[in-house]
């Protein structure tokens, strides 16, 4: 009779092969080699569609056969005198593939289960909510007096007076100092073809603030870069004296 089954009802050889066993009722451990080939074979025969999956049936079609042509032959003996079983490495992957199949049912069964429970919403009446305990202004002041009370107003203060900083409190309003630095390019360069040879110190004693000292000096350095001007210095910590190569406008 021909065994005529879904490919859809089966995830792998192992699971064919436990189905065909658990439907004939044998012991697992005492595997009809023969029989359960030849219903696997008459599987395999009804296969179609994706050979990914058919190689892995046709593998274990293989294992099937070559397990009977061993059981044909003389038993084989280990190390130990002990006559070997050519099903005992199936029967052994069969079991662990059972007992990994069946936790999955049982893990799948609980979250059956955790699906069924819920869980009703918090719910509390509005009078209970809005319930604060009365305040026993007595227990709460216990046994502090105004005395205590203003001292520990006076070393808050005294707390916070501590965080201002004495040296940068002592000092003004601090005011950002802006300079158009193209304003300021123009006044150099125009100084310079106006005075040819002048004095360095004499150009930076005619700025107003630290600001205009420090743009009017990278200034200098900028057209000294560029060729605009060129300066010299006799000795050592003489004036420096700048020859302007600047073209009149």
């Amino acid at each position: 009779m021909a065994l005529s089954v879904k490919l859809e009802a089966f995830e792998g050889p192992l699971d064919l092969l436990l189905h065909l066993i658990e439907k004939n009722k044998v012991d697992i451990y005492d595997i009809p080699i023969s029989e359960i080939t030849a219903q696997y074979l008459e599987y395999i025969r009804e296969l179609s569609g994706d050979m990914n999956v058919m190689s892995e049936f046709l593998v274990m079609a293989a294992t099937l056969i070559d397990i009977k042509c061993r059981m044909l032959l003389p038993a084989e003996v280990n190390e130990e005198g002990e006559e070997q079983d050519p099903r005992a490495e199936l029967v052994e992957k069969l079991l662990e593939y059972k007992m990994y199949k069946y936790m999955s049912y049982e893990l799948k069964d609980r979250q059956l289960d955790a699906a069924k429970n819920l869980y009703r919403a918090q719910k509390i009446p509005e009078e209970v909510a809005a319930y604060r305990p009365p305040l026993d202004y007595e227990e709460l002041m216990g046994d502090m007096t105004l005395n205590k009370l203003h001292d520990l107003f006076q070393s808050i203060l005294k707390k916070q007076e501590n965080k201002i900083d004495p040296i940068r409190s002592s000092y003004g309003t601090i005011v950002k100092e802006e300079i158009d630095m193209d304003v300021k390019t123009f006044y150099v360069e125009d100084f310079a073809r106006k005075n040819k040879t002048f004095s360095f110190r004499r150009l930076l004693e005619n700025q107003k603030s630290r600001m205009e000292v420090i743009v009017t000096f990278l200034i200098i350095l900028e057209m000294m870069k560029t060729g605009k001007i060129t300066i010299s210095q006799e000795h050592i910590f003489d004036d420096i004296l700048i020859e302007s190569n600047c073209v009149e406008a």
